[in-house]
């Protein structure tokens, strides 16, 4: 019978542990929403936003677009800007970079910004090996109708470029 017992204890222990852990994960991946208004664009996936007087820096999750250094990078940020700058947003975020910046998905009047940007060519869907990323399909149109910067048959992925060349920040 003690035998029994030390077993069920271990298994009850056990079971309050994966408990305790799933838990846990549950809570660190609640997604948050917040509105705000952009204020700033800084390049192609990286903007300013003012919710309720505070104003945060946003990381657009899901694509990459090239740094303003790159070719297409200055492009990329002109037709983000031309979109968002001064106009009602929502996000949906999970967490902030190492960076600071929060992570976000961001939609304008229930469009997704990412989604677009890859769509209209001035971004990459953010994939990684054999995973194309959430806007695989985006990107994939985009480069066969040539638009923005897959209309140039060197257009690097800025993952690559930083690689090489670094932050055009640093």
């Amino acid at each position: 019978m003690k035998r029994l017992s030390r077993k069920w204890n271990a298994l009850m222990a056990v079971t309050a542990a994966l408990l305790l852990q799933s838990a846990a994960l549950a809570a660190k991946n609640v997604e948050h929403v917040k509105n705000g208004v952009v204020t700033r664009v800084v390049d192609g996936d990286t903007l300013w936003v003012d919710v309720a007087g505070t104003v945060l820096k946003v990381r657009i999750t899901g694509m990459d677009a090239p740094e303003i250094c790159q070719h297409g990078g200055r492009e990329a940020r002109d037709a983000l800007r031309s979109r968002v700058l001064r106009q009602g947003v929502t996000l949906t975020y999970q967490r902030h970079d190492d960076y600071g910046r929060m992570l976000a998905r961001l939609q304008l009047n229930g469009d997704d910004l990412g989604r677009w940007m890859v769509a209209q060519g001035h971004a990459w869907s953010y994939g990684y090996r054999k995973y194309p990323g959430p806007y695989g399909s985006e990107q994939q149109h985009a480069q066969s109708m040539r638009l923005g910067l897959f209309a140039s048959s060197g257009a690097e992925n800025p993952r690559d470029f930083r690689k090489r060349h670094g932050s055009c920040f640093r």
